[in-house]
Protein backbone atom coordinates (compact mmCIF):
# COMPACT_ATOMS: atom_id res chain seq x y z
CA UNK A 1 0.00 0.00 0.00
CA UNK A 2 1.21 3.46 -0.90
CA UNK A 3 1.62 5.67 2.16
CA UNK A 4 1.72 9.45 2.39
CA UNK A 5 5.12 10.73 3.52
CA UNK A 6 4.88 12.85 6.67
CA UNK A 7 7.29 15.50 7.97
CA UNK A 8 6.77 16.74 11.54
CA UNK A 9 7.97 20.25 12.44
CA UNK A 10 8.90 20.77 16.10
CA UNK A 11 10.47 23.29 18.46
CA UNK A 12 10.50 21.73 21.92
CA UNK A 13 9.87 18.56 23.91
CA UNK A 14 7.99 16.76 21.17
CA UNK A 15 5.14 15.20 23.17
CA UNK A 16 2.81 15.51 20.16
CA UNK A 17 5.53 14.02 17.95
CA UNK A 18 5.71 11.07 20.38
CA UNK A 19 1.91 10.67 20.18
CA UNK A 20 2.22 10.47 16.38
CA UNK A 21 5.11 7.97 16.53
CA UNK A 22 3.17 5.79 19.00
CA UNK A 23 -0.01 5.99 16.89
CA UNK A 24 1.87 4.94 13.76
CA UNK A 25 3.43 1.99 15.60
CA UNK A 26 0.03 0.97 16.97
CA UNK A 27 -1.44 1.00 13.45
CA UNK A 28 -3.68 4.00 14.10
CA UNK A 29 -1.92 5.89 11.33
CA UNK A 30 -2.18 3.39 8.46
CA UNK A 31 -2.12 5.73 5.45
CA UNK A 32 0.96 7.74 6.38
CA UNK A 33 4.55 7.28 7.50
CA UNK A 34 6.71 9.77 9.42
CA UNK A 35 9.91 10.03 7.38
CA UNK A 36 11.35 13.33 8.66
CA UNK A 37 11.42 15.50 11.78
CA UNK A 38 12.58 19.11 11.44
CA UNK A 39 13.36 21.29 14.44
CA UNK A 40 14.05 25.02 14.47
CA UNK A 41 15.93 24.58 17.76
CA UNK A 42 19.04 22.46 18.28
CA UNK A 43 18.08 22.02 21.95
CA UNK A 44 14.66 20.47 21.19
CA UNK A 45 14.21 17.12 22.93
CA UNK A 46 11.97 16.18 19.99
CA UNK A 47 15.18 15.50 18.01
CA UNK A 48 16.08 12.83 20.57
CA UNK A 49 12.62 11.27 20.16
CA UNK A 50 13.13 11.14 16.38
CA UNK A 51 16.55 9.50 16.86
CA UNK A 52 15.12 6.91 19.26
CA UNK A 53 12.43 6.07 16.72
CA UNK A 54 14.94 5.79 13.88
CA UNK A 55 13.46 8.75 11.98
CA UNK A 56 15.66 11.10 9.98
CA UNK A 57 15.91 14.54 11.58
CA UNK A 58 17.18 17.97 10.61
CA UNK A 59 17.82 21.16 12.54
CA UNK A 60 17.19 24.40 10.64
CA UNK A 61 17.26 27.77 12.38
CA UNK A 62 16.38 31.21 11.06
CA UNK A 63 19.67 32.51 12.44
CA UNK A 64 21.78 29.92 10.63
CA UNK A 65 19.83 30.37 7.40
CA UNK A 66 20.05 34.18 7.54
CA UNK A 67 16.40 35.10 8.08
CA UNK A 68 12.86 33.79 7.62
CA UNK A 69 12.86 33.83 3.82
CA UNK A 70 16.03 31.71 3.50
CA UNK A 71 14.84 29.48 6.33
CA UNK A 72 11.61 28.72 4.46
CA UNK A 73 13.50 28.20 1.19
CA UNK A 74 15.77 25.62 2.84
CA UNK A 75 12.79 23.97 4.54
CA UNK A 76 10.86 23.66 1.25
CA UNK A 77 14.02 22.29 -0.37
CA UNK A 78 14.39 19.62 2.35
CA UNK A 79 10.71 18.64 2.26
CA UNK A 80 10.44 18.48 -1.52
CA UNK A 81 13.70 16.51 -1.85
CA UNK A 82 12.10 13.78 0.28
CA UNK A 83 8.74 13.88 -1.52
CA UNK A 84 6.83 14.96 1.59
CA UNK A 85 3.05 14.82 1.19
CA UNK A 86 1.92 16.12 4.59
CA UNK A 87 3.55 18.60 6.97
CA UNK A 88 2.45 18.40 10.62
CA UNK A 89 3.21 21.29 12.97
CA UNK A 90 3.58 19.75 16.42
CA UNK A 91 4.48 22.56 18.83
CA UNK A 92 6.34 24.41 16.06
CA UNK A 93 7.00 27.92 17.40
CA UNK A 94 7.42 29.82 14.15
CA UNK A 95 4.82 31.56 12.00
CA UNK A 96 5.14 30.45 8.39
CA UNK A 97 4.62 32.90 5.54
CA UNK A 98 2.06 32.72 2.74
CA UNK A 99 4.89 31.65 0.40
CA UNK A 100 5.41 28.53 2.48
CA UNK A 101 1.77 27.71 3.25
CA UNK A 102 0.81 28.35 -0.39
CA UNK A 103 3.39 25.78 -1.50
CA UNK A 104 1.51 23.05 0.43
CA UNK A 105 -2.23 23.89 0.13
CA UNK A 106 -4.32 21.66 2.42
CA UNK A 107 -1.14 19.70 3.13
CA UNK A 108 -0.09 21.38 6.41
CA UNK A 109 -1.94 20.71 9.67
CA UNK A 110 -1.48 22.15 13.14
CA UNK A 111 -2.72 21.36 16.63
CA UNK A 112 -3.89 24.31 18.74
CA UNK A 113 -4.59 23.88 22.49
CA UNK A 114 -8.00 25.60 22.51
CA UNK A 115 -11.36 25.40 20.75
CA UNK A 116 -10.84 27.74 17.78
CA UNK A 117 -12.09 30.47 17.35
CA UNK A 118 -11.47 30.98 21.10
CA UNK A 119 -7.99 31.92 22.36
CA UNK A 120 -6.25 31.64 19.02
CA UNK A 121 -4.27 33.75 16.55
CA UNK A 122 -1.14 35.79 17.04
CA UNK A 123 0.34 35.61 20.54
CA UNK A 124 -1.73 32.61 21.62
CA UNK A 125 0.63 29.68 22.06
CA UNK A 126 1.79 27.30 24.78
CA UNK A 127 0.79 28.18 28.34
CA UNK A 128 -0.54 31.59 27.22
CA UNK A 129 -3.58 29.86 25.73
CA UNK A 130 -4.42 28.12 29.01
CA UNK A 131 -3.73 31.27 31.06
CA UNK A 132 -6.22 33.15 28.85
CA UNK A 133 -8.87 30.43 29.16
CA UNK A 134 -8.58 30.41 32.96
CA UNK A 135 -8.55 34.21 33.34
CA UNK A 136 -11.62 34.46 31.11
CA UNK A 137 -13.41 31.90 33.28
CA UNK A 138 -14.59 29.53 30.54
CA UNK A 139 -15.83 26.17 31.78
CA UNK A 140 -14.79 24.18 28.71
CA UNK A 141 -11.65 24.33 26.62
CA UNK A 142 -10.03 21.72 24.37
CA UNK A 143 -7.91 21.33 21.26
CA UNK A 144 -8.33 21.88 17.53
CA UNK A 145 -6.55 20.39 14.53
CA UNK A 146 -6.79 22.66 11.50
CA UNK A 147 -5.27 23.19 8.08
CA UNK A 148 -2.59 25.88 8.06
CA UNK A 149 -2.85 28.93 5.83
CA UNK A 150 -1.29 32.40 5.95
CA UNK A 151 -3.51 33.47 8.90
CA UNK A 152 -2.30 32.17 12.31
CA UNK A 153 -4.85 29.54 13.42
CA UNK A 154 -7.06 30.66 10.53
CA UNK A 155 -7.28 27.52 8.38
CA UNK A 156 -10.24 25.16 8.03
CA UNK A 157 -10.96 23.06 11.12
CA UNK A 158 -10.47 19.29 10.75
CA UNK A 159 -11.23 17.99 14.27
CA UNK A 160 -12.00 19.38 17.72
CA UNK A 161 -12.33 17.86 21.18
CA UNK A 162 -13.63 19.54 24.32
CA UNK A 163 -11.99 19.26 27.75
CA UNK A 164 -13.63 20.40 30.99
CA UNK A 165 -11.94 22.98 33.20
CA UNK A 166 -11.95 22.01 36.87
CA UNK A 167 -11.90 24.18 40.00
CA UNK A 168 -8.32 24.80 41.13
CA UNK A 169 -6.82 24.31 37.67
CA UNK A 170 -3.54 26.08 37.02
CA UNK A 171 -2.34 26.74 33.44
CA UNK A 172 0.15 23.85 33.84
CA UNK A 173 -2.46 21.36 35.10
CA UNK A 174 -4.88 22.40 32.36
CA UNK A 175 -2.17 22.16 29.70
CA UNK A 176 -1.44 18.57 30.73
CA UNK A 177 -5.13 17.57 30.71
CA UNK A 178 -5.71 19.12 27.28
CA UNK A 179 -2.67 17.23 25.96
CA UNK A 180 -3.73 13.88 27.42
CA UNK A 181 -7.45 14.09 26.71
CA UNK A 182 -7.42 15.96 23.41
CA UNK A 183 -4.13 16.74 21.63
CA UNK A 184 -2.50 13.29 21.74
CA UNK A 185 -5.74 11.68 20.46
CA UNK A 186 -6.79 14.27 17.89
CA UNK A 187 -3.50 14.80 16.07
CA UNK A 188 -2.95 11.14 15.05
CA UNK A 189 -6.63 10.86 14.05
CA UNK A 190 -6.39 13.98 11.89
CA UNK A 191 -3.08 12.78 10.40
CA UNK A 192 -4.74 9.53 9.30
CA UNK A 193 -7.74 11.36 7.82
CA UNK A 194 -5.58 13.73 5.77
CA UNK A 195 -3.11 11.01 4.71
CA UNK A 196 -6.00 8.86 3.52
CA UNK A 197 -7.26 11.75 1.37
CA UNK A 198 -3.76 12.47 -0.01
CA UNK A 199 -3.15 8.80 -0.91
CA UNK A 200 -6.52 8.69 -2.69
CA UNK A 201 -5.73 11.90 -4.60
CA UNK A 202 -2.27 10.60 -5.48
CA UNK A 203 -3.86 7.46 -6.90
CA UNK A 204 -6.04 9.55 -9.17
CA UNK A 205 -3.13 11.61 -10.48
CA UNK A 206 -0.91 8.64 -11.39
Amino acid sequence: MTKAKIAVLVSGGGTNLQALIDAERAGKIKSGEIVLVVSNSAAAYALERAKNAGIESLCLTRKDCGGQEKFEEKLIEALDARGIDLVILAGFMSILSETFTGHYPKRIINIHPALIPSFCGKGYYGLKVHEAALSYGVKVTGATVHYVNEIPDGGEIILQKAVNIRPGDTPEILQRRVMEQAEWKLLPRAAELVCRRLVKEKGKTI
